[in-house]
Order: structure tokens, then C-alpha cells, then sequence
């Protein structure tokens, strides 16, 4: 802490000179390393402290120019070692600035007394109606969000919350703002009631009120050209830019939103990508992403999510007002100008086509394709288990984490198998049962759930869930078993065994990218309500044991679904049965890894080439594909599928 002095008369009158004046210059002190030199046309008021004026500061682009104070009227601030502030318009007022900071060009930028950052700014997400409005807070996690916004018939939970992010919020007001070390902010109309962190660039937003950036040197966040923010907080990470509206929403650490993107009373979450359309009343959970411009995503939950151009929900029935909401679960894709009616559930994994006018609930059938089909939504189950897009997003995930920060909230499970899936699966295989045991041959269709299903389809669809649920689970077990299935049965039975506090539910849960069982959720909600989890920090814990827990919890799941399935325990396995299990396991793999191959092989066909090789003769169109795309043979998606199915037979 830089111990501060009286200005010597010298000083004074070096600044004096320099066109600088003060309402009172007792009331300005500085520390060791000051230079009054480097101070120019600049007012004073209020109590000032000036830290040492020696070195240059780094700008945008990697000029470096002086550390000074230039043109500006400066009311009650601290000012860090080597910083500078130069041509500000109205006054820099009430705030602390850290050192190496600079500010350039900004019209005013001020602190009001008793200003919370954004903190505490309640967000109206989902539910455009209200009812599960969240407020925000620097801490905020995607999964106490998730409890927050959805388990709305937990009243004593939501107490036990609001409370604590109450005592969360009084550790932030403050009547100064603040300004993180080797920030830099230029080109600013008006800035009020805004903290920004360590590194964080601000070039040439427009306006940002009641708001923090939170930044630091590996994780530093951006606010580019024509930004507009008001009651907001940014993530360490993340970038805003490219005239972006937002109006009360939070957004999480690494996302991207720009390209005139704007979003009101919604909640982006890790990695996740806005750009061009509109957003209202959302919760993006991690990987929400939505990229052009016509699509407006309205009053619903997502994660894992990508929106064709032209999405489109709606949520009023000009009734009771906009009361309708939707959730589309992990993994799930719109394809172009797809509209959905809510209330709708879109289960995992799955894809909708087309415009869907009446309400419907898929949440049970994961992998599926609902398309429109003469203004009726039919569901083919099951279709989008073996397909290239699926198997490459389960991949692409965990690459495109852009998170650089020391503290990663969002706690992500990036697993497409798992037993919230598997019992989906479960789910799924005896509904397409129970359907097809109802319903005669003569029938062509059945109704489920707001849906029409091809009753051709349901032997098939049964299979294809049983077959997964099969693979999971022989494909768990083994690789549990690979390691000590030549160091016999007492090695084996101990590999096998359930871990000692592993916690078992046959229903897991989803908390906007953590997948947990759900007694594990309902034992952190428990411990909310009763007050031993009783700060944002005891919760975060919380939500990491069970993030850390799920090798255990998976394994322990694996253990019972076996069981209840095949009529045999784990523990009674033998060696032998396991190789057997692992063969046919690979078998299934490789059938699979065939399919999905398949799929991806036909965007080298003929149709997929249509457009290249233009003005070419006969050969020009394969030779530009070749050029443009690659082949089969070099492609690298493929290669890597041959290299799995070589290690699978080997």
C-alpha cells in the first residue's frame, strides 16, 4: 500500500503552471515517485491521492505512451503507480484506479453512493412472465442459477437464496468504483456505477451503467465499439462488441456476443455465442449458441444448443400475456426458419425442422428428429444416435472451452452417454414398447405427447434405445475391468466394487451442464434450506464435490442399472464374461462408428458437390471439391474414425 504526503509548494506550483487548479490542494496527496511534471490541465477536487508518475502505460495496439494525468477534472479518486488518465470530458469521479491503468476519451465516468455494480439486479429469465426471476451477482454459477430459475416449488430454498446472495451483495456496495490494474478504457461516452477488472480493454463502447467486468491478466474480458449495457455484469473472458444491447442480463466467463446481438433479461452462461438476433427472457446455459440475424430466442432454457438462422419460439397466447415457456435440453439443435410453440420440451440431443404449431413434450425420447410434415410434428426416434454431428459436437465441446480464468464457475460434464441419458434411453425403449403393444397394424400412426410417431417405427426405435443402453453399460464395465482382468478375482472384485461414498439415484439430473444424481442435487438443496451450506462459497463446494463425484456416481449407477436389467450383479461377473463383454461392446462400437461414417461420407456425394468446378470440364468438379474440402481419404473427422475402428478390432 503506497504510503501518501502533502504536496510539496514546488509541486504545486509546477501544476499551476501547467494550467492545473484545485479547490484545495491540502485535500490532494501523493506517494513516492510522484512527478508533477507529467500533470496537465487538470482540476482537482475533493480528496485525491496520486500514486507514482515514472514509467509509460501499455494502449490498445501496443503503443506505449507516459504514465500522466492530462485534461481532466478529477473528484475524490485514488490513483494507483504510473497510470493514466487523459481527456476527460465531464469528470472522473469516486473511483479507485489500480496501477498501470489507463483511461482515454471518456465522457464521464462517476460512482453513485451506495452502488451495487449490477449486483442484485433482478433478471426475468425463462418464464417471460415472471416467477423465476434470478438475481445476479458476480459468483453467479449456471448451476445455482439452474436451482434458483427451476425449483420454484422449493419456497424455503429460494429464502435460503435470496438471503444469501443479500449478504453477498452488502460485500460489494460501495460508494467508489473501481478500476483493476493495467486496464484500459478509451473512447467512452458515459460510464456510471461500473467496477471493471484487472486487464480488461473498453474501446469505444457507448454507454455502460450499473454493471461489472470482471477480468484478469490470463482471462481478460472485452467491451468493443458501440456497446450499450445497462444493469449487466461480464465475465472474466468474455468479449462484447460490435454495437451488442444489452439490458439487464449477465453474462458468463468466455462468451462471445456482438454484431448488433441484443439481449434483455437473460442469463448467458460459459462459452456461449450470440451474435446478429435477439435474445429475451434466456437462460443460455454453457454453449448456447445462436450466430444470424432473424432468430430470436424467447422465454426458454438451453444448453449444448446451436440455433439455425431464423429460430424462432413463441410464448404468448394473447390470453394471460407471455406466460409460456421451453426447454430444450443438452445437445439439441434447430434447424433453419424452425419455429416452436411453447409450452414444448425438446428432449437431449435431438433436432427439430420445420414449423411446429402445437405444444408438445419430447423430453423422454433423446436423439430424436421432429419434423413438420403438413402442419402435423413427427417424432422419428432414435435418428440422431449414429449421425457425424452428434459424435463431433461431443468432441468439439471440451476443445472449444475458451476459459482462461483462475476460477471456472460453470461446472461442465461434457459426457453424450451418461445415466441421465442411459435412463432416458430406459425411458424411451419402453415407451416405444408400450405404443407399439397399443396399437394395431392397421394404424399408421401414433400420438404421443403432442407428437405423431410412424408406428413402423417403434419396433425400430425400441431397438435402437435398447442397444444403446447395452453399449453403455457393457462398455462401462469393461473399461473398468480392462486394467486388472489378468490379475485375478480378488483384483477384479475390488475393481468392480462400488466406491465407498458414491451416491446412487436412478434418476439423475442436468443442472445446466452438470450432470449429478439427482439425490446429490437434492442433498445440496437440503443443506441450502437448512442453513450448513449457507454462503455463494459453501455452494460453489458443493456443486464441485458432486462435479468431482462423477466417476464414482456414474459407476455406481452402471452397477445398479446392470442388475435391474440383466438379473445378475457385477460382482458376479468373471474375467471371461467381461472379454466377452468387451467384444461384443466393440462390436457395437465399430457398427456405429460404420453409421456415423456413412452419414458423414455423404457430403462428399454427387449432391453435396453441386456448385464446384466451375466453368471446368468433366474432372474440374472433383478436383475442386479436392481442392476446397478435402476427400474422404484425407479428411480429418474420417480419419479418426478409421483409426477407432482399427483399434477396435485390433
Amino acid at each position: 500500500m503506497s504510503v501518501y504526503r502533502p504536496l510539496s509548494r514546488e509541486e504545486i506550483e509546477t501544476m499551476e503552471a501547467a494550467g492545473c487548479h484545485a479547490a484545495d490542494w491540502s485535500q490532494v496527496q501523493v506517494a513516492d515517485g510522484f512527478d508533477p511534471r507529467r500533470v496537465r490541465l487538470v482540476s482537482f477536487s475533493g480528496q485525491v491521492r496520486i500514486g507514482a508518475l515514472q514509467g509509460s502505460v501499455k494502449l490498445v495496439g501496443g503503443v506505449e505512451l507516459p504514465a500522466e494525468l492530462v485534461d481532466a477534472s478529477i473528484v475524490d479518486c485514488t490513483l494507483g503507480d504510473d497510470v493514466r488518465i487523459s481527456r476527460i470530458g465531464g469528470c472522473l469521479a469516486h473511483y479507485d484506479i489500480e496501477t498501470g491503468a489507463s483511461i482515454a476519451d471518456v465522457g464521464t465516468m462517476i460512482t453513485a453512493p451506495g452502488a451495487t455494480f449490477g449486483n442484485g439486479v433482478k433478471v426475468v429469465p425463462v418464464n417471460e412472465g415472471g416467477g423465476r426471476e434470478v438475481r445476479i451477482f458476480n459468483e453467479l454459477s449456471s448451476q445455482l442459477a439452474y436451482l434458483y430459475a427451476l425449483h420454484r416449488y422449493r419456497p424455503q430454498l429460494i429464502d435460503r437464496l435470496e438471503s444469501i446472495i443479500d449478504s453477498y451483495i452488502d460485500t460489494v456496495r460501495s460508494d467508489r468504483g473501481h478500476v483493476g490494474t493495467g486496464a484500459r478504457i478509451a473512447h467512452v461516452g458515459h460510464i456510471q456505477d461500473v467496477n471493471i477488472g484487472a486487464y480488461a480493454c473498453i474501446h469505444g463502447a457507448t454507454e455502460l451503467e450499473n454493471g461489472t467486468i470482471l477480468s484478469e491478466k490470463q482471462a481478460p474480458a472485452r467491451v468493443g465499439s458501440g456497446v450499450i449495457a445497462t444493469d449487466f455484469i461480464i465475465g472474466e473472458g468474455s468479449c462484447v462488441e460490435g454495437g451488442a444491447l444489452l439490458d439487464t442480463t449477465f453474462v458468463g466467463q468466455s462468451v462471445q456476443i456482438g454484431k448488433q446481438f441484443s439481449a434483455e433479461n437473460s442469463l448467458f452462461f460459459a462459452n456461449s455465442e450470440g451474435f446478429h438476433g435477439e435474445a429475451c427472457s434466456i437462460f443460455a446455459g454453457p454453449y448456447t449458441v445462436t450466430h444470424h440475424k432473424s432468430t430470436l430466442l424467447i422465454a426458454g432454457m438451453y444448453s449444448f444448443y446451436n440455433a439455425g438462422s431464423g429460430t424462432n419460439q413463441s410464448n404468448h397466447m394473447y390470453k394471460l400475456g407471455p406466460v409460456h415457456q421451453g426447454l430444450v435440453q443438452r445437445g439439441s439443435k434447430t434447424g433453419s426458419f424452425s419455429y416452436m410453440l411453447w409450452p414444448s420440451i425438446l428432449g437431449p440431443f435431438s433436432v427439430v425442422i420445420g414449423k411446429h404449431l402445437n405444444s408438445f413434450d419430447a423430453s423422454a425420447l433423446p436423439f430424436s428428429y421432429i419434423t413438420d410434415e403438413d402442419g402435423d410434428s413427427f417424432l422419428t426416434p432414435g435418428m440422431n444416435m449414429h449421425t457425424v454431428g452428434t459424435i463431433r459436437d461431443g468432441e468439439k465441446w471440451p476443445a472449444r472451452d475458451r476459459r482462461t480464468a483462475s476460477v471456472k464457475r460453470d461446472l461442465i460434464r461434457f459426457e453424450i452417454y451418461s445415466p441421465y441419458i442411459a435412463d432416458r434411453m430406459l425411458q424411451a425403449e419402453g415407451i416405444m414398447q408400450k405404443l407399439q403393444e397399443g396399437v394395431s397394424r392397421e394404424v399408421e400412426q401414433v400420438r404421443y405427447k403432442g407428437l405423431l410417431i410412424k408406428r413402423l417405427l417403434l419396433r425400430t426405435g425400441a431397438r435402437n434405445y435398447r442397444t444403446a443402453v447395452d453399449l453403455y453399460l457393457n462398455d462401462r464395465i469393461s473399461q473398468r475391468a480392462a486394467p486388472v482382468l489378468d490379475q485375478g478375482v480378488a483384483a477384479l472384485r475390488q475393481a468392480l466394487a462400488a466406491p465407498e461414498g458414491a451416491v446412487y439415484s436412478r434418476e439423475w439430473a442436468d443442472l445446466s451442464g452438470l450432470l449429478l444424481a439427482r439425490d446429490r442435487m437434492e442433498a445440496i438443496e437440503a443443506g441450502i434450506e437448512s442453513g450448513s451450506l449457507d454462503s455463494v462459497a459453501a455452494i460453489q463446494a458443493a456443486f464441485e464435490t458432486a462435479w468431482k463425484a462423477y466417476d464414482d456416481d456414474e459407476w455406481t449407477w452402471v452397477r445398479h442399472a446392470y442388475h435391474e436389467r440383466i438379473g445378475k450383479s457385477v460382482d458376479d461377473l468373471t474375467a471371461e464374461e467381461i472379454r466377452d463383454m468387451a467384444k461384443a461392446a466393440n462390436k457395437a462400437q465399430a457398427t456405429s462408428i460404420k453409421k456415423v461414417m456413412a452419414d458423414a461420407e455423404k457430403e462428399f456425394d454427387e449432391i453435396a458437390a453441386i456448385g464446384y468446378g466451375q466453368d471446368g470440364g468433366p474432372d474440374a468438379c472433383a478436383a475442386d471439391v479436392k481442392a476446397v474440402r478435402g476427400s474422404v481419404q484425407d479428411n480429418a473427422f474420417l480419419q479418426d474414425m478409421r483409426k477407432r475402428l482399427e483399434a477396435l478390432s485390433s
